[in-house]
């Protein structure tokens, strides 16, 4: 589904919320006060600004009564084969937002990774798995990546651990042509990169991978992932203490100036360990 067929189904998911929830009699606080969020945040679902988790799609249902409606719009807009069941969602939050502050311990983020990358890390969860299912996996990821180049791209801020830009995925060679790749989203100011040494010890978030969502007319989230499953925080209280955690990473974090040289050097690295093997 393209992208302005999707928002316009995402709008007459709104408008439907609307027109149930006046036909039962509700005010969007007191619909929110029955499926766990504030009013404001139904508000912002009738108006398309912010999509509801699967969860609360159940919850309006039972509580207006609509035999499962919104549930199943919700599974046919968000639903995407491409994607794991817990990282649909993520992936509209990314087209939605105007802001993308990401730490990422070990392992390149998603929007930065080549296709080699991609596939590397792909084919070592999965070692069975077919030609086909990997190339889908990299073409989602590629796609995804796209929001990069739109003129109404979000601004990205990334923190990446040393570690992430030393461990040669792919191999020595595929490693240097990924940190190339950083490096000159960094050069064309499509993002921000920070490094954090490992000679920092112990750091904020040690360990986490974490990114946080602002958009222009809705409260901040926040999106995490361990194995096999992730968590979107939408609790203003978590959200803020996430971002403070983040403010502390900034702090321990390399400054751009300086990250970006030594992405670069990294990079050299890996070409130069390539030509010797």
């Amino acid at each position: 589904m393209a992208n302005g067929s999707r928002q316009a189904a995402w709008e007459f998911f709104g408008a439907e919320l609307k027109r149930r929830r006046e036909d039962a009699g509700f005010t969007q606080v007191e619909l929110g006060s029955r499926v766990f969020v504030s009013g404001g945040y139904i508000g912002q679902f009738e108006q398309a600004i912010r999509k509801p988790q699967l969860d609360v799609a159940q919850r309006i249902d039972e509580t207006l009564q609509t035999d499962g409606f919104f549930e199943r719009t919700w599974r046919k807009l968000i639903d995407d084969k491409r994607y794991a069941d817990y990282f649909a969602e993520v992936v509209e939050l990314e087209r939605a937002a105007t802001k993308i502050c990401e730490f990422a311990p070990t392992l390149v983020p998603g929007l930065l990774q080549t296709a080699a990358y991609t596939r590397s890390v792909t084919l070592a969860g999965n070692p069975f798995a077919t030609d086909a299912h990997i190339e889908e996996k990299v073409a989602a990821r590629v796609e995804r990546a796209q929001i990069l180049d739109d003129a109404t791209r979000p601004v990205y801020w990334v923190i990446l651990h040393e570690h992430v830009v030393r461990i040669p995925v792919g191999g020595e060679a595929k490693m240097a042509q990924q940190l190339d790749h950083i490096a000159a989203l960094v050069r064309q100011k499509k993002m921000l990169v920070q490094l954090l040494p490992a000679s920092v010890g112990a750091y904020p978030l040690m360990g986490r991978m974490v990114r946080v969502f602002e958009f222009e007319d809705a409260p901040p989230t926040a999106y995490t992932e361990a194995v096999y499953s992730g968590n979107l925080l939408d609790d203003p209280a978590l959200v803020k203490r996430v971002q403070g955690a983040y403010d502390l990473l900034r702090a321990a974090a390399l400054s751009p100036e300086a990250s970006l040289p030594l992405i670069e050097s990294a990079a050299e690295d890996h070409r130069r360990c390539a030509s010797t093997t």
